[in-house]
């Protein structure tokens, strides 16, 4: 640098040089050197060098200000870019940064790759790849997109780009330089646009993309695996659609400007020339002006689901065992034929005692029957009726478009005598009846849901006349009505505890004194007064409410026996009735287990009368609940004994220990034949070691003639009619002040 004294001489100097020159030339101004050429050409070439390093000088300082301003709008730039520059020394392995986000720490290059340890290990053969094919001259510029580790240690998606600027004289490469870009957001976008790229290529649904003015731009797989041909062929081609002509497209196009969206299902033939149903989907796709640029259309192949549906139709609407329309469809079918306004006739039908084939021969050979059974009877339809399956053993059959009268008991006839011919299956010959209920339409009801209800109420008249067909009436309806209201009656009497328990007595044949009684249940309403037995228990034996009024009776006899036990009035047994619905219950002795510990009575002061039908319908499955009963020290009973189909095989096997002889047998004693019968019950009885009890004893010659026949127990209305509790516990009394030894039966 040169001194400023040097440069304040060199100043002088050239001041005086032009003073000198300029007084010279002035042509009123004496010169102050006569000659002064010597002493300006002794100065300067004195001063030459003076003068060359101040030009030189001031030439290299407005260059240092250039450079200096040009690094710093540089620096701005990169800064602005958010790029970082490089400049890597390849020889001395020395790395220069600008903008180094990444706080890249690493003063020179230790590995081949610069920065080495921050690059995600996955990805450095990648950059070890690009830089050789770059130093080899091989690719105009080095470019490699990896993932780097910030100051924070997270990984970024990053972008490097570079090139070699200097080569040595062998051409190895000596300098390099180049630019970090983070691309972490276009990575995530790239990662989104090619999943979503993998997702429209594995639809199933063909997708083909159109532009603006409806020529096709791409299309996916599944376009090509229902149409055929390859993409080549469709690309630039215009929108159709396979089996439909233009004119309908531009109905789709017009309907586009006015929804931006349409949706149809059609048939659109494929590759093979097979007509699918296809679902077609076409939507707009618009730029940030608004203006369309593309659409998309969606062909969504139907033919699967058309399938499953058929078949999820098949499996809501036909029966499994019989492949019968089912109720659903009936329902359905009965409605749209009601709306008609046609007269048609609805016959409805079930299967007398198909329960017992189906316990004693198993559900497979029932449902096998049934089977059978629907094949037979489908071929007695007329073309225009049809035949349902309702459930179980319930059938129904709706004939369209009559109300002959002649025609549907024909068809009736025919029914029941096709179900009544024997069938042969199993090694098996197995007879069935049924009874059928016929109701017309409009004439007995205008919803599918009163003809059915009409016709039930028909064949269940007709049950009781037995294979035999009826026609609603009034008088069914009315019966049904009452039926109806009776249910009604003792679900609200079992909520309110409107059944009672009366006792009856059973007296000891020989001493007149008491040995038990039976409970008999009394339904008692507020408002109709006392309901007969014998109206309401068959209805409760249907409706299966019979099982929660036994259990009723059940717990109010043991209350009440337990109660006049412990007052020391009663030492003999309470009998009640069990139902056939009770006892098919698989928990019947828990159930009676937890009402004696309830009113904790024991045992042997119980005893339950069962009727011959109720243990013949299964007689193995009877005897071990019998013998599980007895067990426990509760007293068996077979009611009604001789009503039934008694079997004498099975009788010896029953663990009982009463016989009793039903009211009609007793009231036919007048007759030698009557005498005869309960005779031959009474020996039967002794004979198995069985106590028997007479039912219904009314008159003075009846208690003469059991005695004689040597019955030991009887009840009835010769002793006494069923009383109240609080009138049998007077009776009680009474009988203990005049005959105080009360005595137990074995």
């Amino acid at each position: 640098m040169v001194h400023k004294k040097n440069i304040s001489i060199l100043s002088a100097l050239i001041a005086l040089f032009i003073l000198s020159t300029s007084v010279h030339a002035h042509p009123y101004v004496e010169p102050i050197f006569s000659n002064p050429t010597p002493f300006i050409a002794v100065a300067l070439v004195a001063f030459a060098p003076f003068v060359v390093l101040l030009i030189l000088n001031r030439r290299a300082s407005r260059s240092l200000s250039n450079l200096r301003m040009s690094e710093k709008w540089l620096k701005s730039t990169v800064e602005g870019s958010g790029d970082t520059l490089w400049d890597w020394n390849i020889q001395s392995g020395e790395i220069i940064r600008i903008n180094d986000k990444y706080a890249l720490n690493e003063a020179k290059c230790e590995h081949f790759i610069p920065n080495a340890s921050r690059i995600h290990p996955q990805d450095i053969p990648l950059v070890e790849k690009q830089l050789k094919l770059h130093f080899a001259e091989k690719t105009a510029f080095f470019e490699a997109s990896y993932r780097l580790k910030d100051n924070l240690n997270q990984y970024h998606w990053v972008l490097d780009k570079g090139k070699v600027i200097s080569k040595d004289d062998n051409l190895n490469p000596l300098r390099m330089t180049g630019t970090v870009r983070d691309i972490n957001h276009l990575k995530s976008t790239e990662e989104r646009l090619n999943l979503f790229a993998k997702c429209v290529e594995s639809l199933t649904d063909a997708i083909a993309i159109y532009d603006h003015n409806f020529k096709l731009v791409d299309l996916n797989p599944s376009y090509l695996r229902i149409f055929g041909g390859k993409r080549t062929q469709y690309l630039n081609s215009e929108f159709q659609l396979p089996g439909y002509d233009s004119r309908f497209i531009r109905q789709i196009k017009s309907a586009l400007k006015e929804t931006e969206h349409w949706q149809e299902e059609l048939k659109i033939y494929n590759q093979q020339g097979l007509m699918l149903p296809i679902e077609v989907t076409i939507d707009e796709i618009k730029n940030s002006h608004g203006h369309i640029t593309n659409y998309v259309v969606v062909f969504s192949d139907l033919t699967e689901r058309k399938k499953a549906e058929s078949q999820l139709h098949n499996l809501s609407n036909r029966d499994r065992i019989t492949g019968l329309p089912n109720r659903n469809l009936f329902f359905t079918n009965l409605k749209k034929l009601s709306q008609q306004g046609t007269h048609h006739a609805l016959l409805v039908f079930d299967l007398d005692n198909f329960k017992k084939i189906n316990d004693s021969l198993g559900h497979q050979l029932g449902d096998s029957l049934l089977s059978k059974l629907a094949m037979r009877l489908n071929k007695l339809c007329r073309q225009q009726d049809t035949f349902y399956r309702l459930g179980g053993d319930e059938f129904a059959l709706v004939m369209s478009g009559t109300n002959d009268i002649h025609t549907i008991t024909k068809v009736a006839k025919q029914f029941l005598a096709a179900i009544a011919t024997p069938f042969k299956m199993a090694n098996h010959e197995l007879v069935i009846t049924s009874s059928v209920g016929i109701v017309l339409f409009p004439e007995d009801g205008k919803t599918p849901e009163i003809l059915l209800k009409n016709a039930d109420t028909a064949m269940y008249h007709a049950k009781q006349k037995g294979n035999h067909y009826l026609f609603f009436n009034d008088s069914m309806n009315e019966q049904a009505v009452k039926r109806l209201q009776i249910e009604n009656l003792m679900r609200f009497g079992l909520k309110e505890d409107h059944f009672v328990v009366y006792y009856q007595p059973k007296m000891d044949i020989r001493t007149g004194k008491l040995v038990g009684m039976e409970a008999l249940v009394r339904f008692s309403t507020p408002k109709k007064g006392i309901i007969s037995p014998g109206v309401f228990i068959p209805i409760a034996e249907e409706t299966g409410q019979i099982i929660e009024i036994g259990e009723v009776v059940l717990d109010k006899a043991c209350k009440d026996v337990k109660r006049w036990v412990d007052k020391g009035l009663f030492n003999g047994r309470v009998a009640v009735n069990l139902s056939a619905k009770q006892f098919s219950l698989p928990d019947l002795t828990a159930r009676i287990d937890i009402i004696l510990q309830k009113n904790q009575l024991p045992s042997y002061f119980l005893e339950l009368e069962i009727t011959e039908g109720t243990v013949m319908d299964d007689p193995q499955e009877a005897i071990s609940i019998m013998r599980s009963l007895s067990s426990r020290g509760i007293h068996l009973a077979m009611d009604d004994f001789g009503t039934g189909y008694s079997s004498l095989a099975y009788l010896k096997q029953f663990p009982l220990n009463t016989l009793k002889v039903d009211k009609a047998f007793i009231d036919d004693m007048g007759s030698e034949r009557g005498r005869n019968m309960v005779d031959s019950i009474v020996t039967i009885a002794h004979n198995l070691d069985l106590h028997v009890v007479a039912e219904g004893v009314e008159e003075e010659e009846q208690l003469a003639l059991l005695k004689q026949l040597d019955c030991q127990t009887l009840q009835g209305y010769y002793y006494s009619k069923p009383l109240s509790s609080e009138e049998f516990e007077r009776f009680l009394e009474s009988e203990t002040e005049h005959k105080p030894n009360l005595q137990l039966v074995n």
